[in-house]
């Protein structure tokens, strides 16, 4: 089992249907879920990302920041849909996640356990704790 963090807290899993795992070339026609690999190049998705409501992408190690560059890509790429970081992201990289672009972030029980949800909520208000929000001030 899972838990899903936003910035209202943990909660479950809204999204119901198959995500699909990332293939090389054109995605199946009425992909609506789709798993990416920190390795993935994105920009082969190109013109194929209309339908897809979910992208969940894998964060393998806390320490493997690749899955934020990913998040970025896609949002620059015009990408609108539920972005979703999945695996081992730790509390404190929640509001670099959400300022990368994800909207919603996958955890396993036991990191729920050990990170409990005060601590994920101490980092849902991400636009106030910038280094440019406190140049500003």
């Amino acid at each position: 089992m899972s838990v899903i963090v936003t910035d209202a807290g943990f909660g479950p899993d809204s999204f119901t249907g198959a995500i699909a795992p990332a293939q090389a070339g054109a995605l199946p026609a009425g992909t609506r879920a789709l798993d990416l690999p920190p390795t993935a190049d994105v920009t082969l998705l190109t013109g194929q990302l209309d339908g897809v409501e979910l992208i969940r992408i894998a964060f393998p190690s806390f320490s493997d920041g690749r899955g934020f560059t990913l998040a970025r890509r896609l949002r620059l790429m015009g990408y609108a849909g539920r972005l979703r970081a999945a695996g081992h992201v730790i509390a404190d990289q929640y509001a670099m996640a959400r300022r990368a672009g994800f909207d919603e972030v996958e955890i396993s029980d036991d990191l729920a356990a050990r990170q409990p949800v005060e601590q994920w909520n101490f980092r849902a208000d991400w636009r106030a704790h910038d280094y440019q929000s406190r140049l500003r001030a």
